[in-house]
């Protein structure tokens, strides 16, 4: 009996694919988590340059998150009938052209506009980048490369506070310097466009649409990089060789999850997304707005941002060693739990010292907690509706992140930034629970396993 796709992809050791591909993935999230956290870092300075007012700047903040709400839904289920790397190809392609536009935004409308269409582009780049990894490594590698590949991608963030630390002030050839964190975001999603050519498509991808012999050769030149170094043994872990591929008999579509077997899954990863983002998202992007309500500066709040930033690669580093030696939904719930405690004690803080060094703790916590999310999400779906799945749950995080503003800065602005980390806090304990209850167990398991 043949061996399965799936099974000659689980007992591969490293190559130099994988690791090609992680580098990849990797750089791809570095501009989609850079433009993310752009809103936090230009939500001050442009309340100054538009002269946005208390209900304009929420909308300039969230029309991003809507755009990738929409973005996440549709290029997901495009992921799932067209391949990984052709919606990576895409939504590049669209990210790279509205950010570009932005930056000659003339007023607070065009701005809000290009940055909705810019959202629609990166919304499914996180979901893609799971899908394509969990697809791609073997089961063993799969949490600790996709934590790596999130360990570079995290450098956007503190890329992000650091270069707007620097330009925001100047105006480099006459050009106020927020418009240059556009263009170097544009411009940067370009040349990852051209690397990402280079991709092969996923093997269990294209096995799930009966295209058999690609999926066969992608992994036959996988195989062959290994050569002699590593005698290959069939991996019958959950009895991989005579398992049948995690495919679905229907085309890709919100119904094949919504009213099938995976129902119970979708519903608690839809709350999961809804209330993690306000933890996640909730400190990150507002951050220096919470410090100019303690009567920082624009400049000095940026600083205080980039310092406290630097956590988010240091985070992701330090979930390497346990990622695949603690169960996923055990991770997620134990660093939420962390993030609650470490968010309230900065909101009241009062000391710049502690306000620096609980936020760096809380970025690198929840980083941890990110890794656990992102390879957990896609875990728990199968092969021909992953992204679908995957990418409709994860939009109502960015659908969540949209109705933040409107939340959390009228509590900021009225009751401070002690009560905006309760609010916070308990969005995160409604998190724990719905994850230590429901989420099925996923480390070390191979994904057909996980959704026979």
């Amino acid at each position: 009996m043949s061996t399965s796709i799936a099974a000659r992809l689980n007992r591969l050791p490293p190559t130099r694919m994988h690791r090609h591909a992680t580098i990849i993935a990797g750089i791809g999230t570095f501009f989609d988590l850079f433009d993310i956290f752009l809103a936090g870092v230009l939500g001050a300075v442009l309340t100054q340059q538009f002269s946005l007012d208390r209900l304009s700047l929420p909308a300039a903040l969230s029309s991003a998150f809507i755009g990738m709400f929409i973005g996440a839904i549709v290029l997901g289920r495009f992921a799932d009938r067209f391949g990984r790397r052709t919606a990576f190809l895409v939504n590049l392609g669209i990210y790279s052209a509205f950010t570009l536009a932005g930056a000659f935004s003339t007023n607070a409308t065009m701005l809000i506009v290009t940055r909705f269409l810019a959202g629609i582009g990166i919304g499914a780049e996180l979901t893609l980048v799971d899908a394509y990894l969990s697809e791609l490594l073997p089961a063993r590698l799969r949490g600790r490369y996709t934590a790596w590949a999130y360990t570079l991608g995290f450098l956007g963030i503190p890329a992000a506070g650091l270069l707007g630390r620097v330009l925001v002030p100047l105006q480099p050839l006459g050009i106020d310097g927020w418009r240059w964190l556009f263009v170097i975001g544009s411009l940067g999603a370009v040349i990852v466009w051209f690397v990402r050519r280079r991709l092969p498509e996923s093997p269990r991808w294209l096995e799930s649409v009966g295209r058999t012999a690609e999926a066969e050769a992608i992994v036959a030149r996988m195989e062959q990089e290994v050569g002699e170094m590593v005698r290959l043994k069939p991996d019958t872990t959950a009895n991989e060789v005579r398992l049948k591929p995690d495919t679905t008999e229907t085309r890709p579509s919100l119904s094949t999850v919504i009213s099938g077997p995976y129902r119970s899954r979708m519903i608690m990863l839809g709350v999961f997304h809804v209330f993690q983002t306000i933890g996640y998202y909730g400190f990150g992007t507002l951050v220096p707005l919470v410090l100019a309500s303690k009567g920082y500066s624009i400049v000095t709040s940026l600083t205080f941002t980039t310092l406290t930033f630097i956590g988010y690669p240091v985070g992701s580093a330090l979930s390497l060693p346990i990622i695949e030696r603690v169960d996923r939904k055990w991770l997620i719930a134990g660093s939420a739990f962390l993030m609650s405690v470490l968010g309230i004690g900065m909101g009241y803080s009062s000391s710049p010292v502690a306000i620096v060094v609980l936020g760096f703790l809380y970025m690198a916590v929840s980083n941890v907690f990110s890794n656990g999310l992102h390879i957990f999400q896609v875990e728990i779906f199968p092969t021909a509706v992953r992204a679908t799945a995957a990418g409709a749950c994860y939009g109502l995080s960015r659908l969540s992140s949209a109705a933040m503003p409107f939340v959390l800065l009228p509590v900021l602005n009225r009751w401070g930034a002690g009560a905006m980390f309760v609010v916070v806090a308990t969005a995160l304990w409604i998190v724990i629970l719905d994850v230590a209850i429901f989420a099925p167990r996923t480390t070390g398991r191979s994904l057909e396993d996980v959704n026979a």
